[in-house]
């Protein structure tokens, strides 16, 4: 075990880095958190790029660990399921579960990253280093250089963790090294943020629901605030026509909200000066291996396996790494050289699988939820739960509402699917024998 007068670097003091530092103090470990921003507690948040969080079982099982489950979900808003917003006509509602009553939250990520920065400076042996940017890392000695206001620093430790995010240094200094390869897969697609202001001082759409506007090959979606305003996130190709970069003046943004999103409008006043100011942000799946090197330095969370968001489970799924790499510690008497690889072993296979299901969920969120056939395929699953409780679970239930592993989840739909398949054709041969039946009767008489 790390000796007590050793500290653990962790680098990033977002979400993922901020619930590491608490699950290692907890273990008794004494932390340092190296963040290249400011205090994010006292600063002004970057235009556009709030992105509210679907928080759902697998991030509140992480929180309930460290007890700040209650306080987290105090400014929650549940949304128990999707509001389909068509070009015309009335939204439907369609229910992320069969019997009503479950729902993801949202969460603003700014609230939910000082919650639990604060809660890991509150912990004894946690200190906080802001404004220090990671420009080197010497993955044999666990020697680190920063950027700072007043110059380059260096300091080391005995294992250092990177929970930087999608763009990490850690990974960076790693690659560098050598000592691990990547691979980057970006979509041709990118998102901007828009804001629906309250409407005199209430909600202007349901806050019990995630609101989608399904478009084909786009599609924009928004999520409740406390302050009762909306959170839109535009997902648009980011080249070519009813494109991000297709849109420039005034007049044309709001000719094709007005084609497009003609029940957005109304609601949302400063809709040009948000599209024309806020960024556009890029959306990738980042894969590497191994997300360890010497047993000293290792990976969690977007550093090690950024997914795109489309199912909510970013988060999620890094706070689930911090719970993972905690048992892993567990079954290895903290032993990190063992601990680190033991982590990949077990994790790596789940983090494919999420990254496939998030990629596969956007195609569903863009061009299949408001189809007919969707619709009845929905119908039917909710259908087979109740019918079948327990035996037979959604895939969005049990990636959003269970800690199952995401492997499994992939592995046990397809054994429902395959099941139902052959279901049906049984009941297809039935039916085709029944009808051949009754038209040879039919010819005898």
């Amino acid at each position: 075990m790390t000796a007590e007068r050793d500290e653990i670097a962790v680098v990033g003091a977002g979400l993922a880095g901020c619930l590491l530092a608490c699950f290692l103090a907890r273990r008794g470990y004494r932390v340092a958190l190296y963040e290249r921003r400011p205090d994010p507690r006292t600063g002004r948040a970057e235009r556009g790029r709030s992105i509210n969080l679907a928080l759902s079982e697998r991030g509140l099982d992480a929180l309930r660990r460290i007890g700040l489950d209650d306080q987290v979900m105090a400014d929650a808003l549940p949304m128990r399921g999707r509001m389909i917003h068509p070009v015309a006509g009335e939204p439907q509602f369609q229910s992320y579960s069969a019997a009503g009553d479950l729902a993801i939250n949202s969460i603003s990520r700014g609230a939910l990253n000082n919650a639990l920065l604060t809660a890991a400076t509150a912990l004894p042996g946690v200190r906080v280093a802001f404004d220090h940017r990671l420009v080197g890392l010497d993955p044999v000695t666990g020697e680190m250089t920063f950027e700072t206001a007043q110059g380059k620093v260096t300091a080391a430790a005995p294992v250092v963790l990177g929970a930087d995010g999608a763009g990490s240094a850690v990974r960076g200094q790693l690659l560098a090294y050598g000592v691990l390869s990547e691979s980057l897969d970006f979509l041709d697609y990118g998102y901007k943020e828009l804001t629906i202001p309250a409407v005199g001082g209430e909600f202007a759409l349901d806050p019990a629901a995630l609101h989608i506007w399904p478009r084909g090959t786009s599609m924009m979606i928004a999520l409740p605030n406390p302050d009762r305003s909306f959170t839109c996130t535009l997902f648009w190709p980011t080249h070519g026509t009813a494109s991000f970069a297709s849109l420039s003046s005034p007049a044309a943004i709001e000719r094709h909200f007005a084609t497009h999103y003609p029940d957005l409008v109304p609601l949302a006043p400063n809709l040009v000066d948000d599209y024309q100011h806020n960024p556009v942000g890029v959306l990738g799946t980042v894969r590497c291996a191994p997300w360890q090197a010497n047993g000293r330095v290792g990976l969690v969370g977007d550093a090690a396996h950024a997914i795109v968001p489309f199912y909510g489970q970013g988060a999620n799924c890094a706070f689930e790494d911090v719970v993972v790499l905690d048992r892993c510690l567990d079954e290895c008497d903290d032993d990190w050289a063992a601990a680190l690889p033991l982590f990949q072993a077990r994790r790596q296979d789940d983090a494919e699988a999420i990254a496939r299901m998030a990629l596969a969920n956007f195609v569903e969120m863009r061009d299949k939820v408001a189809s007919p056939v969707f619709q009845a395929r929905r119908e039917l699953d909710h259908a087979l739960e109740r019918a079948l409780p327990g035996r037979y679970v959604s895939q969005y239930e049990l990636v959003s509402f269970s800690t199952t592993p995401y492997a499994q989840v992939r592995r046990r739909v397809r054994r429902q699917q395959a099941v139902l398949g052959a279901v049906a054709a049984t009941a297809a041969a039935l039916l085709v024998g029944a009808v051949g039946a009754a038209l040879a009767r039919g010819r005898r008489r």
